[in-house]
Protein backbone atom coordinates (compact mmCIF):
# COMPACT_ATOMS: atom_id res chain seq x y z
CA UNK A 1 0.00 0.00 0.00
CA UNK A 2 1.08 3.57 -0.61
CA UNK A 3 -0.13 6.93 0.67
CA UNK A 4 1.44 10.21 -0.51
CA UNK A 5 0.61 13.60 1.03
CA UNK A 6 1.74 17.13 0.26
CA UNK A 7 3.12 19.50 2.89
CA UNK A 8 -0.26 21.27 2.90
CA UNK A 9 -1.66 18.12 4.56
CA UNK A 10 1.32 17.14 6.70
CA UNK A 11 4.60 18.94 7.36
CA UNK A 12 7.67 16.77 6.73
CA UNK A 13 9.09 15.43 10.02
CA UNK A 14 12.19 17.41 11.00
CA UNK A 15 14.09 14.20 11.74
CA UNK A 16 13.59 12.88 8.21
CA UNK A 17 14.48 16.23 6.68
CA UNK A 18 17.70 16.28 8.71
CA UNK A 19 18.53 12.69 7.73
CA UNK A 20 18.27 13.55 4.05
CA UNK A 21 20.44 16.63 4.48
CA UNK A 22 23.05 14.72 6.47
CA UNK A 23 23.44 12.08 3.79
CA UNK A 24 22.20 13.40 0.42
CA UNK A 25 20.97 10.61 -1.85
CA UNK A 26 18.96 10.26 -5.07
CA UNK A 27 15.21 10.84 -4.83
CA UNK A 28 12.26 10.96 -7.20
CA UNK A 29 9.07 13.03 -7.17
CA UNK A 30 5.77 12.01 -5.61
CA UNK A 31 4.24 11.67 -9.09
CA UNK A 32 7.05 9.37 -10.21
CA UNK A 33 6.67 7.30 -7.02
CA UNK A 34 2.94 6.80 -7.60
CA UNK A 35 3.59 5.82 -11.22
CA UNK A 36 6.31 3.38 -10.19
CA UNK A 37 3.92 1.69 -7.75
CA UNK A 38 1.27 1.23 -10.43
CA UNK A 39 3.78 0.08 -13.05
CA UNK A 40 5.38 -2.54 -10.78
CA UNK A 41 2.28 -3.96 -9.09
CA UNK A 42 -0.26 -6.05 -10.95
CA UNK A 43 -3.89 -4.91 -10.73
CA UNK A 44 -2.97 -1.87 -8.63
CA UNK A 45 -5.74 0.56 -7.69
CA UNK A 46 -4.70 4.22 -7.64
CA UNK A 47 -6.75 7.17 -6.41
CA UNK A 48 -5.83 10.85 -6.74
CA UNK A 49 -7.59 13.16 -4.26
CA UNK A 50 -7.23 16.75 -5.40
CA UNK A 51 -3.68 17.99 -5.90
CA UNK A 52 -2.36 16.94 -2.52
CA UNK A 53 -3.11 13.25 -1.90
CA UNK A 54 -2.43 10.03 -3.78
CA UNK A 55 -3.44 6.60 -2.48
CA UNK A 56 -2.69 3.22 -4.05
CA UNK A 57 -2.86 -0.45 -3.13
CA UNK A 58 -2.71 -3.91 -4.64
CA UNK A 59 -3.31 -7.51 -3.59
CA UNK A 60 -0.25 -8.52 -5.62
CA UNK A 61 2.27 -10.46 -3.50
CA UNK A 62 0.34 -9.80 -0.28
CA UNK A 63 0.88 -12.08 2.69
CA UNK A 64 -2.10 -14.34 3.54
CA UNK A 65 -1.54 -13.32 7.17
CA UNK A 66 -1.48 -9.61 6.28
CA UNK A 67 -4.17 -9.00 3.65
CA UNK A 68 -4.57 -5.46 2.31
CA UNK A 69 -7.84 -3.60 1.87
CA UNK A 70 -9.02 -0.22 0.67
CA UNK A 71 -12.21 1.34 2.03
CA UNK A 72 -14.03 4.59 1.29
CA UNK A 73 -17.03 6.12 3.06
CA UNK A 74 -18.27 9.71 3.21
CA UNK A 75 -15.02 11.20 1.85
CA UNK A 76 -12.93 9.16 4.30
CA UNK A 77 -10.34 6.88 2.68
CA UNK A 78 -8.52 4.06 4.47
CA UNK A 79 -5.64 1.82 3.41
CA UNK A 80 -5.40 -1.14 5.81
CA UNK A 81 -3.02 -4.08 6.02
CA UNK A 82 -3.24 -6.92 8.51
CA UNK A 83 -6.03 -8.52 10.54
CA UNK A 84 -7.82 -7.58 13.75
CA UNK A 85 -8.24 -10.37 16.29
CA UNK A 86 -11.17 -8.54 17.92
CA UNK A 87 -12.94 -7.50 14.73
CA UNK A 88 -16.15 -9.23 15.83
CA UNK A 89 -16.38 -7.47 19.18
CA UNK A 90 -15.53 -4.13 17.58
CA UNK A 91 -18.34 -4.59 15.05
CA UNK A 92 -20.72 -5.08 17.97
CA UNK A 93 -19.28 -2.09 19.82
CA UNK A 94 -19.87 0.22 16.86
CA UNK A 95 -23.14 -1.43 15.79
CA UNK A 96 -21.79 -2.58 12.42
CA UNK A 97 -22.90 -5.52 10.25
CA UNK A 98 -20.86 -8.74 9.99
CA UNK A 99 -19.80 -7.78 6.47
CA UNK A 100 -17.74 -4.85 7.81
CA UNK A 101 -14.05 -5.40 7.11
CA UNK A 102 -11.07 -3.89 8.92
CA UNK A 103 -10.78 -0.85 6.68
CA UNK A 104 -14.42 0.13 7.16
CA UNK A 105 -14.12 -0.55 10.89
CA UNK A 106 -11.24 1.93 11.14
CA UNK A 107 -13.31 4.52 9.29
CA UNK A 108 -16.26 4.05 11.65
CA UNK A 109 -14.00 4.22 14.71
CA UNK A 110 -12.42 7.42 13.37
CA UNK A 111 -15.85 8.94 12.70
CA UNK A 112 -16.93 8.16 16.26
CA UNK A 113 -13.83 9.96 17.51
CA UNK A 114 -14.29 12.91 15.17
CA UNK A 115 -17.99 13.39 15.81
CA UNK A 116 -17.89 12.87 19.57
CA UNK A 117 -14.84 15.00 20.32
CA UNK A 118 -12.94 15.66 22.51
CA UNK A 119 -12.08 11.96 22.85
CA UNK A 120 -8.30 11.42 22.59
CA UNK A 121 -7.12 10.05 19.24
CA UNK A 122 -5.23 7.23 20.95
CA UNK A 123 -8.59 5.69 21.99
CA UNK A 124 -9.23 4.66 18.37
CA UNK A 125 -6.01 2.64 18.15
CA UNK A 126 -5.69 1.37 21.71
CA UNK A 127 -8.86 -0.71 21.31
CA UNK A 128 -7.45 -2.58 18.29
CA UNK A 129 -5.94 -6.03 18.83
CA UNK A 130 -4.00 -7.88 16.16
CA UNK A 131 -1.52 -7.14 13.41
CA UNK A 132 -2.16 -3.94 11.50
CA UNK A 133 -0.99 -0.76 9.90
CA UNK A 134 -3.31 1.79 8.36
CA UNK A 135 -3.32 5.14 6.60
CA UNK A 136 -6.59 7.09 6.85
CA UNK A 137 -7.39 10.38 5.15
CA UNK A 138 -10.50 12.47 5.82
CA UNK A 139 -10.94 14.66 2.75
CA UNK A 140 -13.67 16.78 4.37
CA UNK A 141 -11.24 18.10 6.98
CA UNK A 142 -7.87 17.29 5.33
CA UNK A 143 -7.06 15.11 8.36
CA UNK A 144 -4.44 12.37 8.14
CA UNK A 145 -4.38 9.52 10.66
CA UNK A 146 -1.69 6.80 10.54
CA UNK A 147 -0.94 3.98 12.99
CA UNK A 148 0.97 0.73 13.45
CA UNK A 149 0.33 -2.14 15.88
CA UNK A 150 2.33 -2.31 19.09
CA UNK A 151 4.42 -5.33 18.03
CA UNK A 152 5.28 -4.16 14.53
CA UNK A 153 3.76 -7.24 12.89
CA UNK A 154 2.92 -5.24 9.76
CA UNK A 155 5.82 -3.21 8.35
CA UNK A 156 5.19 0.48 7.77
CA UNK A 157 7.70 3.06 6.56
CA UNK A 158 7.66 6.78 5.88
CA UNK A 159 9.88 9.13 3.93
CA UNK A 160 10.14 12.39 2.00
CA UNK A 161 10.11 12.50 -1.80
CA UNK A 162 12.16 14.85 -3.98
CA UNK A 163 9.31 17.40 -4.09
CA UNK A 164 8.73 17.36 -0.32
CA UNK A 165 5.72 15.03 -0.14
CA UNK A 166 5.39 12.56 2.76
CA UNK A 167 5.00 8.96 1.64
CA UNK A 168 3.86 5.96 3.71
CA UNK A 169 4.26 2.40 2.43
CA UNK A 170 4.61 -1.21 3.52
CA UNK A 171 7.54 -1.64 1.10
CA UNK A 172 10.83 -0.15 2.29
CA UNK A 173 12.50 -0.76 -1.06
CA UNK A 174 9.87 1.28 -2.86
CA UNK A 175 10.38 4.26 -0.56
CA UNK A 176 14.17 3.92 -0.57
CA UNK A 177 14.19 4.52 -4.31
CA UNK A 178 12.03 7.61 -3.88
CA UNK A 179 13.14 9.10 -0.57
CA UNK A 180 16.82 8.20 -0.26
CA UNK A 181 18.02 8.64 3.32
CA UNK A 182 14.95 10.70 4.25
CA UNK A 183 13.43 7.39 5.30
CA UNK A 184 12.58 5.60 8.53
CA UNK A 185 10.55 2.75 9.94
CA UNK A 186 7.29 4.08 11.40
CA UNK A 187 7.56 3.24 15.12
CA UNK A 188 5.38 0.37 16.29
CA UNK A 189 2.70 1.11 18.84
CA UNK A 190 2.50 4.71 17.63
CA UNK A 191 0.14 6.90 15.67
CA UNK A 192 0.33 10.21 13.86
CA UNK A 193 -2.67 12.50 13.54
CA UNK A 194 -2.61 15.91 11.89
CA UNK A 195 -5.43 16.82 14.27
CA UNK A 196 -2.95 16.44 17.13
CA UNK A 197 0.06 17.52 15.11
CA UNK A 198 2.60 15.03 16.38
CA UNK A 199 3.76 11.43 16.52
CA UNK A 200 2.60 9.73 19.73
CA UNK A 201 2.63 6.37 21.50
CA UNK A 202 -0.98 5.23 21.91
CA UNK A 203 -0.34 2.97 24.92
CA UNK A 204 1.45 5.74 26.79
CA UNK A 205 0.53 9.05 25.07
CA UNK A 206 2.64 11.09 27.49
CA UNK A 207 5.83 9.22 26.61
CA UNK A 208 8.19 11.25 24.47
CA UNK A 209 9.18 10.04 20.99
CA UNK A 210 12.61 11.01 19.71
CA UNK A 211 14.72 10.14 16.69
CA UNK A 212 18.42 9.67 16.27
CA UNK A 213 20.55 9.43 13.10
CA UNK A 214 21.02 5.89 11.85
CA UNK A 215 24.45 4.50 10.95
CA UNK A 216 25.54 5.32 7.40
CA UNK A 217 25.48 1.68 6.29
CA UNK A 218 21.78 1.22 7.13
CA UNK A 219 18.89 1.84 4.76
CA UNK A 220 17.37 4.26 7.26
CA UNK A 221 18.31 7.88 7.74
CA UNK A 222 16.83 7.97 11.24
CA UNK A 223 15.50 5.66 13.95
CA UNK A 224 12.54 6.62 16.11
CA UNK A 225 12.22 5.48 19.71
CA UNK A 226 9.70 5.87 22.54
CA UNK A 227 11.04 7.00 25.89
CA UNK A 228 9.29 6.61 29.21
CA UNK A 229 9.02 4.82 32.57
CA UNK A 230 7.49 1.66 31.10
CA UNK A 231 10.29 1.34 28.58
CA UNK A 232 12.92 1.90 31.27
CA UNK A 233 11.46 -0.80 33.46
CA UNK A 234 11.36 -3.27 30.57
CA UNK A 235 14.79 -2.67 29.07
CA UNK A 236 16.90 -0.94 31.66
CA UNK A 237 17.89 1.55 28.97
CA UNK A 238 15.16 4.13 29.35
CA UNK A 239 13.75 3.66 25.86
CA UNK A 240 12.28 1.19 23.42
CA UNK A 241 14.09 0.79 20.12
CA UNK A 242 12.02 -0.62 17.29
CA UNK A 243 13.99 -2.65 14.75
CA UNK A 244 11.94 -3.96 11.84
CA UNK A 245 12.69 -6.59 9.25
CA UNK A 246 12.24 -5.80 5.60
CA UNK A 247 10.09 -8.46 3.99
Amino acid sequence: MLGIFSSSIMSPPDELVAAGCRTPSPKISSTALAKRFVDTNAAAISVQIGDHVHLAFTHHNESPLRPRSFAVKEEIFCLFEGALDNLGSLRNQYGLPKSTNEGLLIIEAYKALRDRAPYPANHVVSHLSGSFAFVLFDNSSSTLFVASDQFGKVPLFWGITADGYIAFADDAGLLKSACGKSLASFPQGCFFSTAEGELRCYENPKNKITAEPAPEEEIWGAKFKVEGPKAAAGTGLGYLNFPMEIS
